[in-house]
């Protein structure tokens, strides 16, 4: 009896023992993280069959379980790698989004500024400080549009470095789980139990790894994780390491892109691949809102540069020089490094393509009458020109993948607002990236020679119109407008208008007639056109409006010729003054303001809808943390209750020996 008595009551101090001890070693690592609240699963030993019946031999400790849910923890991955995703791509949305609707510092500002510079000379073209207040706002602007470009630049070296580094971080806990995987597989082969402390270290692993990149486990037979990322594939396979490389892009070198290493060395992988995890949101950032953010920089700057300097080179000076003449500056602004624009071949192209590109002019008024305004096609947007077989070509543009133009062989193609040229094609699968706008904001300048002269700034028009004094009539002929390409070869002209006609307009000329109706012809130009009367006419790519009635007899004289002394004129500023709000952008559909605010409008709504989704996925992270904690986390109330509870029970045991040690004492008493 006693010997059964000291049986049962080891194994009630064994299992009490260890009870104390793992309530000890959940309340030490209460504050560890990634820990797992243990408990020891108890078992009554094997019975002793008598006669009597059964008898019981005690306790044992069958395991030391961990409380733990495979299905809670995926929850809490999944969630976290989310979070991850949208707080790396707030963070970094959110600067551009400060940039961009600056009140003070942003673009709008200097935008302002600049047209209320032009529009000041407009009013007062001889004034020469007016002029030089025009050239300093142009410079304040463009140095705007540098500094804002500059800040982006700054944000895509600042992502491709953290790219490199967040690398370098999931191959360092891809190792730590593969070498986790060793050590499990030796801890449990020994014993047939559970290295739960090491499975914990494994499992914080796998949630330090989804706040990178989004991950997925498969659990193998000896108790190893495999990790997979992307659509399936492999970080790590039971003990061996896949590991990513952090290199530059075969399209782009100045775009550090995540690649695998093989062994021919690292194979990029498509983005689409890298999702989840910070990594994910800085590479779904970069690719969005930052590249968004430069082309649509850039293509205002391309915009503004085309359509002001196409309409200023249809200006006279302030020392009367117009297109054509020594010394006339035609352009305020200059984008040197955007022509020819920048063309990058694949690192992986076989063939000697040769490409280069350059801004297509804006689309000019058209003749007769010259009416409406300067305005470009571009789309804010990157291009891929891919090779076939036989020199075919598509090029495709990237924002939407629309293909934008095809074609086959040497040759020059136009699309949105660009023209490509292409001197030699390329093999087939060649690839070349086109980046029209990357440096366009940044290489913004103001004409050296105006600045330093800003008599060369052409407010007037090229032409003007004198009536003579003698003339007896009410007929006008207006100043004129000229269109792109006129030329003033055939000035001065004298005109002559009777009763009935317009004489002495030289060469092919067109003429409008007040019910929209048109001629044209050499000779005299027809006053009326059955019941319609004529209102303007021109040659030359000039163009002149008239009104009012001619001599009852005789007939009045004009001159057109160049402006002569026409420093009070600002005709052509303001012209370059109506470009503020006239459609010079999106194919004639939007100004210049309008263009950016819906930059920074689409910016801004991104930026708010990302931290809502931040803030409610946040909100989803702690549930599930919380759901999870439930389970697993250590109560320290509870477990100073367990510690209670097995010291009694250790006390009691205990006391089953002390029991059992007096009634053997007592039997041997009797001998």
């Amino acid at each position: 009896m006693s010997s059964g008595l000291f049986s049962i009551g080891v194994s009630g101090l064994n299992a009490a023992q260890l009870g104390l001890l793992v309530t000890q070693h959940n309340t030490v690592n209460a504050d560890t993280p990634g820990y797992t609240r243990q408990r020891t699963v108890q078992a009554t030993n094997i019975p002793f069959m008598t006669g009597s019946g059964s008898l019981g031999q005690g306790v044992h400790v069958q395991t030391i379980q961990r409380l733990y849910s495979s299905y809670l923890v995926q929850q809490v991955n999944t969630a976290q790698t989310t979070v991850s995703q949208l707080d790396a791509f707030y963070s970094q949305i959110a600067r551009i989004d400060n940039m961009l609707a600056n009140a003070s510092a942003g673009f709008s500002p200097a935008l302002q500024d600049f047209f209320s510079g032009v529009q000041t000379v407009a009013a007062n073209p001889s004034d020469l400080a007016a002029r030089q207040v025009l050239v300093s706002s142009a410079q304040t602007m463009s140095q705007r549009l540098q500094s804002m470009s500059g800040q982006l630049s700054e944000i895509r070296a600042e992502v491709n470095g953290r790219i490199g580094d967040l690398v370098a971080d999931v191959n360092s806990y891809a190792a730590q789980i593969a070498d986790l995987n060793q050590r499990i597989i030796v801890a449990e082969g020994g014993t047939g139990q559970p290295a739960n402390d090491l499975l914990d270290q494994r499992d914080q692993l796998v949630n330090q790894l989804n706040q990178i990149i989004k991950v997925t486990t498969s659990t193998n037979t000896d108790g190893t994780f495999n990790v997979f990322f992307g659509s399936g594939q492999p970080l790590v396979l039971n003990t061996a390491v896949m590991p990513l490389a952090a290199m530059p892009s075969a399209a782009d070198p100045s775009k550090i892109v995540v690649g695998m290493q093989q062994r021919n060395g690292p194979q990029e992988l498509p983005e689409s691949l890298i999702i989840g995890g910070a990594l994910g949101g800085l590479v779904s950032f970069r690719a969005t809102a930052l590249t968004a953010a430069e082309n649509e920089l850039g293509r205002t700057a391309a915009s503004l540069s085309l359509t002001f300097n196409a309409q200023l080179g249809l200006g006279q000076d302030l020392l009367g020089n117009i297109a054509g003449d020594p010394g006339f500056a035609g352009n305020l602004f200059s984008i040197t490094t955007a022509t020819p624009l920048a063309i990058r071949p694949n690192a992986n192209n076989t063939g000697g393509g040769s490409l280069s590109a350059t801004f297509a002019p804006p689309v000019a008024p058209q003749p007769p009458d010259y009416a409406g305004n300067f305005y470009t096609e571009q789309v804010p947007s990157d291009y891929q020109i891919t090779f076939g077989a036989g020199g075919n070509y598509t090029v495709t543009r990237l924002s939407d993948n629309a293909q934008v133009a095809t074609g086959a062989g040497a040759g020059t193609v136009s699309f949105d607002g660009i023209d490509l040229n292409i001197t030699a094609t390329g093999n087939t699968g060649d690839r070349f990236t086109l980046k029209p706008y990357a440096s366009a904001a940044a290489s913004l300048s103001v004409n050296a020679n105006i600045a330093a002269d800003p008599r060369l700034i052409a407010a007037a028009g090229p032409v003007g119109v004198t009536p003579a004094i003698a003339n007896t009539g009410t007929f006008t002929i207006s100043q004129g407008v000229v269109g792109v390409g006129y030329s003033t070869a055939n000035v001065p002209t004298n005109l002559q208008v009777s009763a009935t006609d317009l004489q002495g307009v030289p060469g092919t000329w067109t003429a409008v007639y007040s019910d929209g109706t048109q001629a044209t012809g050499p000779g005299n130009i027809a006053l009326t056109s059955g019941a319609a009367k004529l209102v303007g006419f021109g040659y030359d790519g000039m163009y002149f409006t008239v009104a009012g009635t001619p001599p009852a007899a005789g007939a009045d004289s004009f001159t057109i010729d160049r402006n002569i002394g026409g420093v009070q004129d600002g005709r052509n500023a303001q012209l370059l003054a109506n470009l503020q709000t006239q459609n010079t952008m999106d194919g004639g559909k939007a100004t210049y303001q309008s263009a950016y605010a819906r930059l920074v409008a689409s910016n801004g709504i991104s930026t708010r809808e990302s931290k809502i989704q931040l803030d409610a996925q946040t909100a989803v992270l702690q549930q599930a943390q919380n759901a999870r904690d439930a389970l697993s986390a250590v109560n320290l109330d509870e477990e100073a209750a367990n510690l209670l509870k097995y010291q009694q029970a250790y006390q009691a045991a205990s006391k089953v020996i002390q029991v059992g040690n007096t009634l053997f004492q007592s039997i041997l008493a009797i001998f």
